[in-house]
């Protein structure tokens, strides 16, 4: 069965996440900081009266220092019953994957933890590396999810 992915781009590599997991899409703003967060935890936003922690995912996955620019958006994602935003580079477009486009993770000496990544989406010469949102999200290395329950 087909799945759809929002493809965006950290660095030089694509990404691709289930799109059923974004809520929408916005240009960057600098979100407030939150003393004592994790680096990779930019501060927060007020979304029409809901605090959304912001996650830089260039410095989550140690990709480098982040610049923003005028692609630079906030994914705003729905993670169980939360809503989380993450900064990327830029937005490409949503991808339609067959169950056969989708390769097994490598086993490879990434940044990325591969546990999080569920496999390689590949379109002819284009290759995403698809992420499970909701276990990275969740993981207890971000303990992004519990703290918000807190």
């Amino acid at each position: 069965m087909p799945a759809e992915y929002l493809a965006f781009t950290l660095g030089k590599e694509e990404y691709g996440i289930d799109i059923q997991k974004v809520s929408e899409i916005r240009n960057y703003e600098s979100p407030t900081r939150i003393a004592n967060a994790p680096e990779f935890v930019k501060g927060v936003l007020n979304l029409r009266g809901i605090i959304v922690p912001i996650v830089d995912m260039r410095i989550r996955f140690s990709l480098g220092t982040p610049e923003y620019g005028p692609f630079t958006v906030v994914i705003i994602l729905n993670i169980g019953n939360r809503v989380v935003g993450m900064v990327v580079d830029a937005v490409s477009d949503v991808t339609t994957l067959l169950p056969e486009q989708i390769k097994a993770t490598p086993d490879m000496g990434s940044t990325i933890n591969t546990e999080h990544i569920v496999g390689l989406g590949t379109i002819d010469e284009r290759m995403l590396i698809l992420v499970d949102i909701d276990r990275l999200m969740s993981s207890e290395d971000m303990g992004l999810i519990e703290r918000i329950a807190a």
